[in-house]
């Protein structure tokens, strides 16, 4: 009969796969914003193409931002399955509560938002590794700009080189070309987002004595890109009305720039192992290709209200993951 801790950890593997599904519904629509606002697929089709591409992106990317999420922020020595437990309750907690007011917030941040809080009621400042931290939070910032420079720059150079092309012709094969930028997009979501619940499943397993060196095995692998695979197939429509509508009106020629510059940098950014958040590059390309049109017809102000989203994202995740954590330990010692 398996003993109290090893069912412990058990349930707390359900836990962050249950956080990995709500990341996939969570950002399920900025996946399939762009393509579901321009009509090239309906929700439901939209979703099943995003939800595919996202498991199989296993099969193209490495495990790289998973190590980081790992061993590259925390000091896994002090890292402990209450310290998870919380941590993800506290994602879940943030991802739940902006899902409903439907902002695009960072699924990413919010995971480590909460990790990084509870961490450090349990051993304080000390156990944050700063290198990794000082990427992570650059890339808040620059990946969206990179988003935004890069939609700007595509959709440019398209409406150049086919401005003497009959609208309904570049409608036909934009429409065409935009499967193939959003299951990029997704490829780059999956391949990006699932490896940050494998490193936390993996800190667990560590923690938990359950491996004698920090390794991401392949059953982790593939539960993660399952989970938030399914996750996408719920879809997220409140978000989907945000990312699709609010910011922009989009055409499909649109949709393909927006979403080639966002899995390029999503590409680039999981190749050099670095978290970034997904969502943050959509919406910065959305507002590029908007704004290349002219500055009025990106709404500027939902935009606006996206970035404090974002800004708001790591110190609230952290302050209930670690409140959960504070929370927690009270219990057990008043029970024990």
């Amino acid at each position: 009969m398996p003993s109290l801790s090893t069912i412990f950890v058990v349930l707390i593997i359900l836990v962050a796969l249950s956080f990995d599904f709500t990341n996939g519904m969570h950002d399920a629509a900025n996946s399939i914003a762009t393509i579901v606002s321009t009509r090239v697929l309906t929700p439901r089709l939209a979703v099943v193409w995003a939800a595919f591409f996202n498991f199989v992106a296993f099969l193209i990317f490495g495990t790289a931002v998973a190590h980081t999420i790992g061993t590259g922020l925390i000091d896994i020595r002090i890292v402990t399955p209450v310290v998870i437990l919380a941590g993800l309750l506290g994602a879940i907690g943030w991802n739940l509560f902006t899902w409903l007011l439907g902002l695009p917030t960072s699924s990413s941040h919010a995971l480590i938002g909460g990790y990084a809080g509870a961490a450090i009621v349990k051993a304080g400042s000390g156990v944050i590794i700063v290198p990794g931290w000082v990427k992570t939070i650059i890339f808040i910032f620059l990946a969206p700009i990179i988003g935004l420079v890069l939609g700007l720059i595509l959709i440019t150079l398209t409406t150049r080189l086919l401005h003497k092309q009959h609208p309904a012709a570049i409608n036909t094969w934009s429409r065409r070309l935009q499967l193939l930028s959003a299951a990029a997009y997704s490829l780059g979501h999956g391949g990006n987002d699932a490896q940050k619940t494998m490193g936390i499943i993996a800190s667990l397993v560590f923690a938990a004595g359950w491996m004698k060196e920090f390794h991401i095995s392949l059953w982790i692998v593939l539960s993660a890109h399952a989970a938030i695979a399914l996750g996408t197939l719920t879809g997220g429509w409140r978000i989907v009305k945000t990312m699709g509508q609010k910011i922009t009106k989009l055409r499909p020629i649109d949709g393909f720039c927006a979403e080639t510059a966002s899995a390029a940098s999503i590409f680039l950014a999981t190749h050099a192992g670095v978290p970034v958040s997904t969502t943050h590059v959509i919406t910065g390309s959305i507002s590029g290709v908007g704004a290349a049109k002219r500055l009025s017809a990106v709404r500027w102000g939902v935009t606006l209200q996206i970035v404090w989203a974002w800004i708001f994202t790591i110190p609230g995740a952290a302050f209930i993951g670690g409140s959960l954590y504070f929370l927690i330990r009270l219990g057990s010692r008043i029970i024990g």
